[in-house]
Protein backbone atom coordinates (compact mmCIF):
# COMPACT_ATOMS: atom_id res chain seq x y z
CA UNK A 1 0.00 0.00 0.00
CA UNK A 2 1.77 3.48 -1.23
CA UNK A 3 1.40 6.32 0.97
CA UNK A 4 1.38 9.90 0.81
CA UNK A 5 3.79 12.24 1.62
CA UNK A 6 1.61 15.18 2.84
CA UNK A 7 5.18 18.16 2.32
CA UNK A 8 5.44 16.78 -1.56
CA UNK A 9 2.01 15.20 -2.42
CA UNK A 10 4.46 12.11 -3.47
CA UNK A 11 3.49 8.20 -2.76
CA UNK A 12 7.25 7.94 -0.87
CA UNK A 13 6.65 5.14 1.34
CA UNK A 14 4.20 1.77 1.77
CA UNK A 15 3.24 -0.60 3.76
CA UNK A 16 2.24 -4.31 4.03
CA UNK A 17 -1.16 -4.40 5.73
CA UNK A 18 -1.20 -7.88 7.92
CA UNK A 19 -3.85 -10.36 6.39
CA UNK A 20 -6.16 -12.22 8.94
CA UNK A 21 -4.13 -15.23 9.29
CA UNK A 22 -0.79 -12.72 10.39
CA UNK A 23 -3.29 -10.75 12.65
CA UNK A 24 -4.66 -14.19 14.41
CA UNK A 25 -0.77 -15.42 14.93
CA UNK A 26 -0.16 -11.92 16.73
CA UNK A 27 -2.54 -12.27 18.49
CA UNK A 28 -1.75 -15.98 20.28
CA UNK A 29 1.13 -14.25 20.66
CA UNK A 30 0.32 -11.45 22.79
CA UNK A 31 -2.44 -13.32 24.51
CA UNK A 32 0.48 -15.94 25.57
CA UNK A 33 2.61 -13.46 27.05
CA UNK A 34 0.00 -11.65 28.88
CA UNK A 35 -0.73 -14.50 30.96
CA UNK A 36 3.13 -13.82 32.60
CA UNK A 37 2.40 -10.14 32.40
CA UNK A 38 -1.19 -9.72 33.92
CA UNK A 39 0.76 -11.92 36.89
CA UNK A 40 3.41 -9.10 37.74
CA UNK A 41 2.89 -6.71 40.55
CA UNK A 42 1.12 -3.43 39.50
CA UNK A 43 4.62 -1.64 40.44
CA UNK A 44 6.78 -4.24 38.24
CA UNK A 45 4.59 -3.44 35.19
CA UNK A 46 5.09 0.19 35.92
CA UNK A 47 8.82 -0.36 36.56
CA UNK A 48 8.62 -1.96 33.33
CA UNK A 49 6.50 1.48 31.36
CA UNK A 50 8.86 3.52 32.54
CA UNK A 51 12.15 1.61 30.30
CA UNK A 52 9.90 2.49 27.67
CA UNK A 53 9.64 5.71 28.44
CA UNK A 54 13.15 6.55 28.45
CA UNK A 55 13.34 3.92 25.17
CA UNK A 56 10.98 6.52 23.31
CA UNK A 57 12.96 9.68 24.41
CA UNK A 58 16.51 7.75 23.31
CA UNK A 59 14.70 7.51 20.01
CA UNK A 60 13.61 10.66 19.70
CA UNK A 61 16.47 12.48 18.35
CA UNK A 62 16.74 9.01 16.20
CA UNK A 63 14.43 7.60 13.66
CA UNK A 64 11.59 8.32 15.47
CA UNK A 65 10.61 12.32 15.18
CA UNK A 66 11.84 12.64 11.53
CA UNK A 67 9.28 9.44 10.70
CA UNK A 68 6.44 11.66 12.64
CA UNK A 69 7.46 14.61 11.02
CA UNK A 70 7.54 13.65 7.66
CA UNK A 71 3.90 11.60 8.44
CA UNK A 72 2.31 14.79 9.71
CA UNK A 73 4.07 17.73 7.98
CA UNK A 74 4.61 19.55 10.70
CA UNK A 75 7.86 19.34 13.24
CA UNK A 76 7.42 21.04 16.63
CA UNK A 77 4.32 19.67 17.41
CA UNK A 78 5.54 16.17 15.91
CA UNK A 79 8.37 16.75 18.69
CA UNK A 80 6.11 17.72 21.31
CA UNK A 81 4.04 14.35 20.82
CA UNK A 82 6.95 12.39 20.88
CA UNK A 83 8.60 13.84 24.56
CA UNK A 84 4.63 14.24 25.81
CA UNK A 85 4.11 10.20 24.67
CA UNK A 86 7.01 9.59 27.34
CA UNK A 87 5.67 11.98 30.12
CA UNK A 88 2.12 10.19 29.71
CA UNK A 89 4.14 7.03 30.21
CA UNK A 90 5.58 8.51 33.45
CA UNK A 91 2.48 9.97 34.58
CA UNK A 92 0.12 7.16 34.36
CA UNK A 93 3.52 4.23 35.85
CA UNK A 94 3.85 6.28 38.81
CA UNK A 95 -0.12 6.57 39.72
CA UNK A 96 -0.93 2.96 38.91
CA UNK A 97 -0.28 0.86 41.27
CA UNK A 98 -1.46 2.89 44.08
CA UNK A 99 -4.73 3.65 41.94
CA UNK A 100 -5.17 -0.14 41.65
CA UNK A 101 -4.43 -1.08 45.40
CA UNK A 102 -7.07 1.36 46.14
CA UNK A 103 -9.52 -0.21 44.34
CA UNK A 104 -9.06 -3.95 45.56
CA UNK A 105 -10.95 -3.44 48.77
CA UNK A 106 -10.46 -5.48 51.73
CA UNK A 107 -13.42 -6.11 54.26
CA UNK A 108 -15.81 -3.83 53.13
CA UNK A 109 -19.32 -4.36 55.75
CA UNK A 110 -22.47 -5.12 54.12
CA UNK A 111 -25.98 -4.85 55.31
CA UNK A 112 -26.29 -8.05 56.71
CA UNK A 113 -24.05 -8.28 59.87
CA UNK A 114 -21.91 -11.13 58.87
CA UNK A 115 -21.65 -10.98 55.08
CA UNK A 116 -18.60 -8.76 53.90
CA UNK A 117 -16.94 -8.11 50.59
CA UNK A 118 -13.61 -7.62 48.62
CA UNK A 119 -13.03 -6.90 45.25
CA UNK A 120 -10.66 -7.98 42.66
CA UNK A 121 -9.37 -6.25 39.87
CA UNK A 122 -9.27 -8.80 36.64
CA UNK A 123 -8.03 -7.17 33.37
CA UNK A 124 -9.04 -7.76 30.04
CA UNK A 125 -6.27 -9.94 27.92
CA UNK A 126 -5.90 -8.37 25.14
CA UNK A 127 -6.77 -4.57 24.43
CA UNK A 128 -7.03 -3.45 20.63
CA UNK A 129 -6.01 0.62 19.42
CA UNK A 130 -7.28 1.54 16.27
CA UNK A 131 -6.12 5.27 16.34
CA UNK A 132 -6.38 7.84 13.75
CA UNK A 133 -3.55 9.99 11.66
CA UNK A 134 -3.94 13.45 13.21
CA UNK A 135 -2.04 13.44 16.31
CA UNK A 136 -0.35 9.57 15.14
CA UNK A 137 1.41 8.73 18.00
CA UNK A 138 -0.33 10.55 20.80
CA UNK A 139 -3.43 8.57 19.86
CA UNK A 140 -2.01 5.41 19.44
CA UNK A 141 -0.70 5.30 23.09
CA UNK A 142 -3.40 7.52 24.82
CA UNK A 143 -5.56 3.98 25.15
CA UNK A 144 -2.51 1.85 25.08
CA UNK A 145 -0.32 2.85 27.98
CA UNK A 146 -3.34 2.53 30.66
CA UNK A 147 -4.55 -1.07 29.51
CA UNK A 148 -0.78 -2.12 29.27
CA UNK A 149 -0.41 -1.11 33.25
CA UNK A 150 -3.58 -2.62 34.01
CA UNK A 151 -2.10 -5.69 33.04
CA UNK A 152 -3.65 -6.54 29.37
CA UNK A 153 -2.17 -7.05 26.53
CA UNK A 154 -2.31 -4.52 23.68
CA UNK A 155 -2.50 -4.43 19.60
CA UNK A 156 -2.10 -1.55 18.12
CA UNK A 157 -3.16 -0.37 14.29
CA UNK A 158 -2.63 3.23 13.58
CA UNK A 159 -3.82 4.67 10.51
CA UNK A 160 -2.75 3.84 7.01
CA UNK A 161 -2.07 7.84 6.55
CA UNK A 162 0.70 8.44 9.04
CA UNK A 163 2.49 5.06 9.51
CA UNK A 164 6.05 5.77 9.25
CA UNK A 165 6.46 6.34 12.87
CA UNK A 166 5.75 2.57 13.72
CA UNK A 167 8.47 1.28 12.66
CA UNK A 168 10.94 3.25 14.94
CA UNK A 169 8.58 2.98 17.66
CA UNK A 170 8.19 -0.42 17.56
CA UNK A 171 12.08 -0.55 17.33
CA UNK A 172 11.86 0.98 20.69
CA UNK A 173 9.86 -1.09 22.33
CA UNK A 174 11.89 -3.86 21.03
CA UNK A 175 15.07 -2.91 23.67
CA UNK A 176 12.34 -3.50 26.52
CA UNK A 177 12.12 -7.51 25.96
CA UNK A 178 9.21 -7.83 28.51
CA UNK A 179 7.04 -5.11 27.05
CA UNK A 180 7.81 -6.12 23.29
CA UNK A 181 5.72 -9.15 24.57
CA UNK A 182 3.03 -7.87 25.00
CA UNK A 183 2.40 -4.85 23.15
CA UNK A 184 2.63 -4.85 19.09
CA UNK A 185 2.08 -1.72 16.58
CA UNK A 186 1.10 -3.13 13.32
CA UNK A 187 0.70 -1.52 9.85
CA UNK A 188 -2.89 -1.96 7.90
CA UNK A 189 -6.03 -0.36 7.02
CA UNK A 190 -9.77 -0.50 7.51
CA UNK A 191 -9.78 -4.21 6.66
CA UNK A 192 -6.94 -4.83 9.19
CA UNK A 193 -8.48 -2.81 11.89
CA UNK A 194 -11.82 -4.41 11.16
CA UNK A 195 -10.15 -7.95 11.52
CA UNK A 196 -8.60 -7.18 14.89
CA UNK A 197 -11.98 -6.36 16.48
CA UNK A 198 -13.12 -10.30 16.06
CA UNK A 199 -9.98 -11.24 17.88
CA UNK A 200 -9.70 -8.91 20.75
CA UNK A 201 -11.58 -8.43 24.52
CA UNK A 202 -12.24 -4.99 24.25
CA UNK A 203 -11.46 -2.86 21.62
CA UNK A 204 -10.88 1.35 21.72
CA UNK A 205 -11.22 3.65 18.52
CA UNK A 206 -10.28 7.35 17.73
CA UNK A 207 -11.70 8.72 14.53
CA UNK A 208 -14.86 9.59 12.43
CA UNK A 209 -18.19 8.94 13.38
CA UNK A 210 -19.06 7.20 10.42
CA UNK A 211 -15.98 4.89 10.79
CA UNK A 212 -16.89 4.63 14.67
CA UNK A 213 -20.38 3.41 13.75
CA UNK A 214 -19.14 0.66 12.29
CA UNK A 215 -16.58 -0.49 14.56
CA UNK A 216 -19.08 0.04 17.49
CA UNK A 217 -21.65 -2.10 15.86
CA UNK A 218 -18.77 -5.00 15.12
CA UNK A 219 -18.19 -4.80 18.70
CA UNK A 220 -21.27 -5.82 19.57
CA UNK A 221 -21.29 -9.01 17.44
CA UNK A 222 -18.31 -10.01 19.11
CA UNK A 223 -20.05 -8.87 22.56
CA UNK A 224 -17.22 -7.22 23.74
CA UNK A 225 -17.16 -3.67 25.08
CA UNK A 226 -15.89 -0.32 22.99
CA UNK A 227 -14.59 3.21 23.59
CA UNK A 228 -15.64 5.65 20.63
CA UNK A 229 -13.89 8.61 21.24
CA UNK A 230 -15.35 10.37 17.58
CA UNK A 231 -16.06 13.76 16.12
CA UNK A 232 -16.72 16.99 17.62
CA UNK A 233 -18.03 20.55 15.91
CA UNK A 234 -17.06 22.45 19.49
CA UNK A 235 -18.21 26.03 19.63
CA UNK A 236 -16.86 28.68 21.68
CA UNK A 237 -19.50 31.53 22.86
CA UNK A 238 -17.64 35.30 23.32
CA UNK A 239 -19.64 37.23 26.30
CA UNK A 240 -20.14 40.63 25.39
CA UNK A 241 -17.84 41.28 28.68
CA UNK A 242 -14.60 39.36 26.93
CA UNK A 243 -11.50 41.25 26.47
CA UNK A 244 -11.80 41.58 23.02
CA UNK A 245 -7.90 41.06 21.89
CA UNK A 246 -7.51 37.82 24.21
CA UNK A 247 -10.54 36.12 22.80
CA UNK A 248 -9.77 36.64 18.67
CA UNK A 249 -6.63 35.22 20.06
CA UNK A 250 -7.29 32.55 21.74
CA UNK A 251 -10.73 31.63 19.04
CA UNK A 252 -7.67 31.96 16.18
CA UNK A 253 -5.28 29.13 18.03
CA UNK A 254 -7.89 27.19 19.06
CA UNK A 255 -9.34 26.99 15.39
CA UNK A 256 -5.71 26.44 13.78
CA UNK A 257 -3.68 24.61 16.14
CA UNK A 258 -2.34 21.47 13.91
CA UNK A 259 -4.45 23.01 10.78
CA UNK A 260 -7.57 22.72 12.60
CA UNK A 261 -7.05 18.57 12.77
CA UNK A 262 -7.58 17.97 15.94
CA UNK A 263 -11.74 16.89 17.54
CA UNK A 264 -11.18 19.96 20.16
CA UNK A 265 -10.76 22.56 18.07
CA UNK A 266 -12.73 25.52 17.85
CA UNK A 267 -15.18 24.65 14.44
CA UNK A 268 -18.29 27.37 15.43
CA UNK A 269 -17.62 30.93 16.86
CA UNK A 270 -20.91 32.65 18.32
CA UNK A 271 -19.81 36.34 19.46
CA UNK A 272 -22.37 38.63 21.21
CA UNK A 273 -23.62 41.25 18.72
CA UNK A 274 -22.68 44.12 20.56
CA UNK A 275 -19.08 43.37 20.33
CA UNK A 276 -19.22 41.17 17.12
CA UNK A 277 -17.55 44.09 14.58
CA UNK A 278 -14.61 44.84 16.94
CA UNK A 279 -13.97 41.18 17.14
CA UNK A 280 -14.35 40.18 13.48
CA UNK A 281 -12.03 43.33 12.69
CA UNK A 282 -9.48 41.76 15.35
CA UNK A 283 -9.68 37.97 14.50
CA UNK A 284 -9.59 38.62 10.46
CA UNK A 285 -6.23 40.71 11.75
CA UNK A 286 -4.70 38.06 13.66
CA UNK A 287 -5.64 35.32 10.92
CA UNK A 288 -3.91 36.92 8.44
CA UNK A 289 -0.56 37.65 10.51
CA UNK A 290 -0.45 33.68 10.82
CA UNK A 291 2.16 32.11 8.48
CA UNK A 292 2.21 28.70 6.34
CA UNK A 293 4.99 26.27 7.60
CA UNK A 294 6.21 26.75 3.81
CA UNK A 295 8.51 26.14 2.18
CA UNK A 296 10.84 25.92 5.63
CA UNK A 297 8.73 23.22 8.10
CA UNK A 298 11.19 24.73 11.22
CA UNK A 299 8.99 27.92 10.61
CA UNK A 300 5.58 28.85 11.01
CA UNK A 301 2.27 28.33 12.46
CA UNK A 302 0.07 26.15 10.14
CA UNK A 303 1.13 22.99 8.35
CA UNK A 304 -0.05 21.14 5.56
CA UNK A 305 -3.56 19.23 5.67
CA UNK A 306 -1.99 15.60 6.70
CA UNK A 307 -4.79 13.42 4.33
CA UNK A 308 -5.46 14.90 1.26
CA UNK A 309 -9.33 13.86 1.23
CA UNK A 310 -9.58 16.18 4.01
CA UNK A 311 -8.46 19.23 2.18
CA UNK A 312 -11.30 18.17 -0.17
CA UNK A 313 -13.98 18.19 2.35
CA UNK A 314 -12.58 21.68 4.05
CA UNK A 315 -12.60 23.43 0.55
CA UNK A 316 -16.08 21.96 -0.39
CA UNK A 317 -18.04 23.23 2.67
CA UNK A 318 -16.39 27.10 2.27
CA UNK A 319 -17.52 26.75 -1.36
CA UNK A 320 -20.91 25.39 -0.40
CA UNK A 321 -21.21 27.91 2.40
CA UNK A 322 -20.16 30.66 0.05
CA UNK A 323 -22.51 29.82 -2.77
CA UNK A 324 -25.97 30.23 0.41
CA UNK A 325 -24.35 33.75 1.31
CA UNK A 326 -21.37 32.93 3.32
CA UNK A 327 -19.16 35.76 3.22
CA UNK A 328 -15.24 35.42 3.06
CA UNK A 329 -13.34 37.87 5.05
CA UNK A 330 -9.68 35.71 5.11
CA UNK A 331 -8.28 32.78 3.65
CA UNK A 332 -10.85 30.75 1.91
CA UNK A 333 -8.72 28.56 -0.94
CA UNK A 334 -6.58 25.53 -0.58
CA UNK A 335 -3.16 26.42 -1.83
CA UNK A 336 -0.61 23.78 -3.76
CA UNK A 337 2.56 24.34 -2.75
CA UNK A 338 5.43 22.18 -3.72
CA UNK A 339 2.95 19.52 -3.95
CA UNK A 340 1.67 19.84 -0.12
CA UNK A 341 -1.83 21.01 0.25
CA UNK A 342 -2.26 24.08 2.70
CA UNK A 343 -5.32 26.61 4.05
CA UNK A 344 -4.32 30.22 5.45
CA UNK A 345 -7.09 30.69 8.54
CA UNK A 346 -9.98 31.29 7.10
CA UNK A 347 -12.82 33.93 8.64
CA UNK A 348 -16.35 33.44 7.65
CA UNK A 349 -19.50 35.32 8.32
CA UNK A 350 -23.67 34.74 7.18
CA UNK A 351 -23.10 31.71 8.55
CA UNK A 352 -26.38 29.22 8.88
CA UNK A 353 -26.78 26.35 11.12
CA UNK A 354 -28.46 24.36 7.96
CA UNK A 355 -24.91 24.88 6.32
CA UNK A 356 -21.84 22.18 6.05
CA UNK A 357 -19.18 24.05 7.77
CA UNK A 358 -21.45 24.45 10.54
CA UNK A 359 -23.51 21.36 10.92
CA UNK A 360 -20.47 19.17 9.69
CA UNK A 361 -17.01 18.23 11.13
CA UNK A 362 -14.48 20.52 9.30
CA UNK A 363 -11.28 19.11 10.76
CA UNK A 364 -9.34 22.48 9.15
CA UNK A 365 -8.43 26.00 10.32
CA UNK A 366 -11.72 27.36 9.63
CA UNK A 367 -13.87 29.59 11.66
CA UNK A 368 -17.04 30.19 10.94
CA UNK A 369 -18.86 33.13 13.43
CA UNK A 370 -22.39 33.77 14.34
CA UNK A 371 -23.37 36.58 16.29
CA UNK A 372 -25.91 36.27 19.14
CA UNK A 373 -28.64 38.91 20.91
CA UNK A 374 -29.28 36.94 24.17
CA UNK A 375 -27.61 34.37 26.32
CA UNK A 376 -30.55 31.80 25.67
CA UNK A 377 -30.13 32.38 22.03
CA UNK A 378 -26.26 31.25 21.87
CA UNK A 379 -27.39 27.96 24.40
CA UNK A 380 -29.28 27.33 21.61
CA UNK A 381 -27.04 27.65 18.37
CA UNK A 382 -24.63 26.10 20.75
CA UNK A 383 -26.19 23.07 21.38
CA UNK A 384 -27.27 22.75 18.30
CA UNK A 385 -26.03 19.25 15.69
CA UNK A 386 -25.03 15.84 16.37
CA UNK A 387 -22.03 16.48 18.28
CA UNK A 388 -21.11 17.06 21.82
CA UNK A 389 -17.35 16.76 22.53
CA UNK A 390 -16.41 20.07 24.21
CA UNK A 391 -16.86 23.82 24.01
CA UNK A 392 -15.55 26.57 25.42
CA UNK A 393 -16.74 29.93 26.91
CA UNK A 394 -15.11 33.30 27.00
CA UNK A 395 -16.26 36.16 29.72
CA UNK A 396 -15.00 38.92 32.06
CA UNK A 397 -14.76 36.24 35.12
CA UNK A 398 -14.90 32.67 35.26
CA UNK A 399 -17.94 32.87 37.18
CA UNK A 400 -20.11 34.53 34.67
CA UNK A 401 -18.46 32.07 31.83
CA UNK A 402 -19.58 28.78 34.25
CA UNK A 403 -23.27 29.82 34.41
CA UNK A 404 -23.29 29.51 30.49
CA UNK A 405 -20.73 26.48 30.22
CA UNK A 406 -23.37 24.56 32.53
CA UNK A 407 -26.13 24.76 30.42
CA UNK A 408 -23.63 23.26 27.15
CA UNK A 409 -24.45 20.21 25.77
CA UNK A 410 -20.97 18.92 26.01
CA UNK A 411 -18.41 16.64 27.70
CA UNK A 412 -16.29 19.37 28.68
CA UNK A 413 -15.63 23.18 28.58
CA UNK A 414 -12.84 25.46 28.58
CA UNK A 415 -13.88 28.72 30.58
CA UNK A 416 -11.45 31.58 29.68
CA UNK A 417 -9.72 29.49 27.14
CA UNK A 418 -10.32 26.88 24.56
CA UNK A 419 -9.61 23.41 23.57
CA UNK A 420 -7.80 22.62 27.49
CA UNK A 421 -8.97 19.09 26.89
CA UNK A 422 -6.08 18.60 24.94
CA UNK A 423 -3.81 20.06 27.91
CA UNK A 424 -5.54 18.33 30.92
CA UNK A 425 -6.30 14.93 31.57
CA UNK A 426 -7.20 14.40 35.14
CA UNK A 427 -10.94 15.43 34.74
CA UNK A 428 -13.38 12.29 33.54
CA UNK A 429 -15.69 13.64 30.69
CA UNK A 430 -18.02 12.12 28.82
CA UNK A 431 -19.02 13.08 25.04
CA UNK A 432 -22.22 13.84 24.25
CA UNK A 433 -23.78 13.01 21.15
CA UNK A 434 -22.63 11.43 18.34
CA UNK A 435 -18.93 12.50 20.05
CA UNK A 436 -18.80 9.09 21.41
CA UNK A 437 -19.57 6.35 23.64
CA UNK A 438 -17.84 4.81 26.33
CA UNK A 439 -16.40 5.53 29.62
CA UNK A 440 -13.69 8.48 29.82
CA UNK A 441 -10.16 8.02 29.08
CA UNK A 442 -9.39 11.03 31.23
CA UNK A 443 -9.16 11.02 34.92
CA UNK A 444 -9.08 7.64 36.92
CA UNK A 445 -11.41 6.13 34.33
CA UNK A 446 -8.47 5.92 31.90
CA UNK A 447 -7.51 3.19 33.60
CA UNK A 448 -9.96 1.78 35.72
CA UNK A 449 -11.91 0.82 32.49
CA UNK A 450 -9.55 -2.04 31.34
CA UNK A 451 -10.42 -3.88 34.51
CA UNK A 452 -13.27 -6.33 35.61
CA UNK A 453 -14.64 -6.40 38.82
CA UNK A 454 -14.82 -9.46 40.91
CA UNK A 455 -16.70 -9.28 44.34
CA UNK A 456 -15.76 -12.02 46.63
CA UNK A 457 -18.71 -12.26 49.11
CA UNK A 458 -17.35 -14.05 52.45
CA UNK A 459 -19.93 -15.68 55.00
CA UNK A 460 -18.20 -15.46 58.49
CA UNK A 461 -21.54 -16.80 60.45
CA UNK A 462 -23.53 -19.96 59.49
CA UNK A 463 -24.93 -20.43 55.76
CA UNK A 464 -28.72 -20.50 55.87
CA UNK A 465 -30.28 -24.05 55.17
CA UNK A 466 -33.14 -24.51 53.32
CA UNK A 467 -35.04 -24.46 56.18
CA UNK A 468 -34.75 -21.19 56.42
CA UNK A 469 -36.69 -20.15 53.63
CA UNK A 470 -39.56 -22.91 54.08
CA UNK A 471 -42.96 -21.98 54.11
CA UNK A 472 -43.72 -22.19 57.90
CA UNK A 473 -40.99 -19.49 58.62
CA UNK A 474 -41.60 -17.04 56.27
CA UNK A 475 -45.15 -17.03 56.52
Amino acid sequence: MQVRNPRTGEFDYEIAPLDQVAIADEVSRLRSAQLEWGAKTPQQRADIMLLFADAIEGAAAGALIPALTTDTGRSGISKMEVFGAAGHIRRWANMAPEMIANAQRQGEPTSHPTISTSTRLSPYPLVGVISPWNFPMTLALIDAVPALLAGSAVLIKPSEVTPRFIRPLMEAVGTVPDLAAVLSIIEGDGPTGAAMIDQVDFVCFTGSVTTGRKVGEAAARAFIPASLELGGKDPLIVLASADMEQAAATALRGSIVNTGQACQSIERVYVASEIAESFLEKLVSLAQEARLNHPDINKGDIGPFIFARQAEIAQSQIDDAVSQGAKVLAGGKVETLDGGLYLRPTVLTNVREQMAIIAEENFGPVIPVQTFNSIDEAIALANSGEFGLSAAVIAATAEEAESVAARLNVGAVSINDASLTSMVWEAEKSSFGYSGIGPSRMGDSGLMRFFRKKALIRQSGPAARISDFSEEKLS
